[in-house]
This record gives C-alpha cells, sequence and structure tokens, in this order.
C-alpha cells in the first residue's frame, strides 16, 4: 500500500484517511522515528468512535497531535496511530462562558481564540508546542501555569468507542503527571476550561511577549521536542545540565542545544537511537556528578531497530 494514497472506508461508513508504513519522522517535531504500521486519521469525533469500534481489542494505540513531546524509536510502532491534530479541532465559546476545546487543537491557537473572547488566563498555551490532547495527559504548563488549572471537565474515549466524562476528580495530577485514580485504557478528546473576563488587548500583548521570549532563549530554528526533562523539586534541569558541562554534547545527529540546555536538538539526519542516547547520557552525567536524578518528560516509545 502506497502512504501517499490513504485508503477510505467508505464502505464501513467511516470518513477518515487510514495510510500504512507511515514514517513518523513526519508527525513527530524531532523530525526522527522509525515507521507506523497504520495510521489513522479521523474526519472528526464521531468518526473517531466508529473507527475505535472497528479495531480487535489488542491493537495496540497511540493518539498523537503533533508530535512535540514525543520519541518514535527506529524500529517503529507495530499498532495503529490516532492522528488527531488536523481532525479533532473543533475550538467554542460556549454560552455559559466556557470554552470548550478538542484534543487536536494547538496550545497557541487555543490562546488566542481565548483573548478573542476577552478572557484572560489563556496566553501560556502559547507557550507550549503541543495540542490540547497531549497537554492534558501530562498537565503541561510553562511560566508557572499548568493546563489542568483551568479544566472544568474533560471528554475521554476508550478504544470501544465510548465517551466519558470525567473531573480533575478522576485524576491523580501533579508537575507533569496525570493518572486516573481507577486504572482505564483511555484518551482525552476535548476538555471545557473556565477562564477570567478581561482585556483581550492586553492578552494578545502578553501572547506576543510570551512568543518573543520563546523565540529569544529556545533553539526553535532547529528540530526539537521541547523540555526533554522535568524540572527537579526547587531546581532546574537546564542549570545542572549545564553545571555539568554537557551544552553541546553531540551523539550523532542529537545534540544538547547551545541556547537551552534542557533542549535535545536534531543538527543534521539524527537517529531516534541518537536521540534517547544522549537522553540516557545526560541522566547519567548528571546523575553522577550532582547526585540528581532527572526523569524525562517526553515519551519514548516503539521497537529498537
Amino acid at each position: 500500500m502506497n502512504m501517499s494514497e490513504p485508503t477510505k472506508f467508505i464502505a464501513a461508513g467511516l470518513r477518515g484517511e487510514l495510510r500504512f508504513d507511515v514514517p513518523m519522522r513526519k508527525h513527530t517535531s524531532w523530525r526522527a522515528g522509525g515507521v507506523a504500521r497504520r495510521m489513522y486519521r479521523p474526519a472528526d469525533l464521531d468518526d473517531l468512535l466508529a473507527f475505535l469500534r472497528t479495531l480487535p481489542e489488542d491493537e495496540p494505540l497511540v493518539a498523537v497531535g503533533l508530535g512535540s513531546n514525543l520519541l518514535v524509536r527506529d524500529g517503529g510502532l507495530r499498532g495503529t496511530v490516532l492522528l488527531l491534530h488536523g481532525a479533532l479541532t473543533e475550538l467554542r465559546l460556549d454560552a455559559d462562558g466556557g470554552i470548550y476545546v478538542e484534543a487536536g487543537v494547538a496550545g497557541a491557537k487555543l490562546a488566542r481564540f481565548t483573548s478573542l473572547q476577552n478572557l484572560r488566563g489563556a496566553e501560556f498555551f502559547a507557550g507550549i508546542p503541543g495540542t490540547v490532547g497531549g497537554m492534558l495527559a501530562m498537565n503541561a504548563g510553562c511560566y508557572g501555569s499548568e493546563i489542568w488549572e483551568r479544566v472544568v471537565q474533560v471528554q475521554t474515549v476508550n478504544r470501544r468507542g465510548e465517551l466519558r466524562t470525567r473531573t480533575a476528580a478522576d485524576y491523580e495530577i501533579a508537575y507533569r503527571h496525570v493518572a486516573l485514580r481507577q486504572a482505564s485504557e483511555e484518551w482525552f478528546v476535548s476538555a471545557t476550561m473556565k477562564f477570567e473576563v478581561g482585556d483581550g488587548d492586553a492578552a494578545r500583548q502578553e501572547i506576543k511577549a510570551l512568543l518573543a521570549k520563546r523565540i529569544a532563549s529556545q533553539p526553535l530554528n532547529l528540530p526539537n521536542a521541547g523540555s526533554v526533562f522535568r524540572n527537579p523539586p526547587n531546581d532546574f534541569a537546564a542549570r545542572l545540565i549545564q553545571q555539568c558541562g554537557l551544552k553541546g554534547k553531540r551523539i550523532g545527529g542529537a545534540q544538547v542545544s547551545e541556547k537551552h540546555a534542557n533542549f535535545i536538538v536534531n543538527v543534521g539526519d539524527a537517529t531516534a537511537a541518537d536521540i534517547e542516547n544522549l537522553i540516557g547520557e545526560v541522566r547519567a552525567t548528571v546523575a553522577a556528578q550532582t547526585g540528581v536524578q532527572l526523569h524525562p518528560e517526553v515519551r519514548i516509545l516503539g521497537e529498537v531497530a
């Protein structure tokens, strides 16, 4: 099957696109990684539910948005990737003043939309290079704010295509950590959030300032996955990495950024193994020199080549 030619599920009533043997380097911000055996981009939420109902119970599933917090090993993914960016894109202001946003909406789009409704408190989303689904899954945040501080409720879907409505009380939520209190395999498909009424112009100015800060401090000119490591308590991963003399450290095409030590950049045809090995070397060096164990906040999935 040619991966450039999507298969339409007209007979089954599905409206999305299925592709086979898709290079994940095209769907991850590191621009590295192996091949996904199957990839499905649903037409919308209803189509996603219908597709999930066609899958066997043991089919491995991975949901991907912008791929900005993801490393797929060079051996690829055996199951099905659900590509939600460009699919689950509804974003609206509800009558009660809440913002309904689906999982495939990018953080910057959410920030801009909310400011246009003269609401404040969503500006920080412009500093997160990902989509809402991924942010919910890891309690993403920056500049002192986190997404779950704004969540009223979420919708999730399980592999049987069943929707559930949940609140923060259903989860253990901490810094870069979200887990259901009762284990269940579910994926976030939408959230309803609350923000304060305020000056939209001021919100847009703050968004511009945050974006300028990102450009000045982060290596956005090279493929990267954002911050690689969680900050340890009362410290910063970047400070520890820099203290250990690791800025510029390179394995193959992967390099610890000279601009921001908590970023690993692809400086030229890095393999997923290059990146994962560099993550491991940074962790080992920081632990040996400082005694601090750094924990990656990026997801590492797939088979070793």
